[in-house]
């Protein structure tokens, strides 16, 4: 079986974002980046299912700048096989980047395709279904739990009333949640090992995509600084603030 799985490069979820002084985006210049933290849970559950015997290979891709390659080299060390960079400076939006995988998945035809269910950046969550429908594969979303079997898994996925269980005929796509597993750390032997393994480059047009984003961004702006809060001394004076000044009852 042949796996694929995706690492958006993104600041880190360390990193206190800040917008720029022209309102324009967030800063990026000198900001540590790193692999999207559900790419990473991907990655990780790829790794393990390979490690259990049931993948032979792993590709890892990754759409964005030529700097996008480090978080590839990190996919690597955790275990994935080889990867590819669609290389693309401008920003890359989710019907983009399912279009871009889409050529890709025609090309190295995965048996199963794992994605971040979304990007912290964005949080778009959209590029998993928008593949799935592109292809007319089935999908499972929100994924907790992943069992394969021939032709076929069973993903269970977190939903608003609790938990939800699914079969997929593979090719399937699946997208992570957080309870799916932690990542590993990458050891410093497989770190010097990813740096021999092969990264594909291309572009966009090499895959016939057009990738121009169709949103414009008119202004980002900083959430509004919350006020502090007050205390209160009885029922009495919260239901009067409640009433008088909220205006909420």
């Amino acid at each position: 079986m042949k796996i694929l799985v995706t690492a958006k490069r993104v600041v880190d979820y360390n990193v206190k974002i800040r917008v720029k002084s022209d309102h324009s985006g967030v800063e990026t210049a000198n900001v540590k980046m790193s692999v999207n933290p559900f790419d990473e849970i991907a990655i990780e559950e790829a790794v393990r299912l390979k490690e259990k015997g049931m993948a032979t290979e792993i590709i890892v891709v990754s759409v964005g700048p030529a700097a996008a390659s480090e978080q590839i080299r990190t996919a690597l060390a955790m275990g994935a096989d080889r990867g590819i960079l669609v290389q693309n400076d401008a920003i890359t939006e989710p019907l983009a980047v399912a279009k871009i995988l889409a050529a890709i998945i025609a090309k190295e035809s995965p048996d199963l395709v794992i994605l971040g269910k979304q990007a912290i950046d964005d949080d778009m969550n959209a590029t998993g279904q928008m593949l799935a429908g592109i292809l007319g594969w089935s999908q499972g979303t929100f994924a907790s739990k992943i069992e394969l079997a021939p032709g076929q898994a069973t993903v269970t996925r977190e939903v608003d009333g609790g938990l939800e269980t699914v079969r997929l005929t593979l090719p399937a796509i699946v997208t992570t949640d957080l309870r799916l597993n932690e990542p590993r750390y990458a050891s410093l032997p497989n770190i010097m090992k990813a740096r021999k393994k092969v990264i594909e480059n291309m572009t966009p047009a090499d895959l016939g995509v057009d990738a121009a984003p169709r949103l414009t961004v008119l202004r980002v702006e900083e959430p509004a600084t919350r006020k502090a809060g007050v205390k209160v001394g009885s029922v009495k004076e919260l239901v009067e603030k409640l009433r008088g000044e909220a205006k909420v009852i």
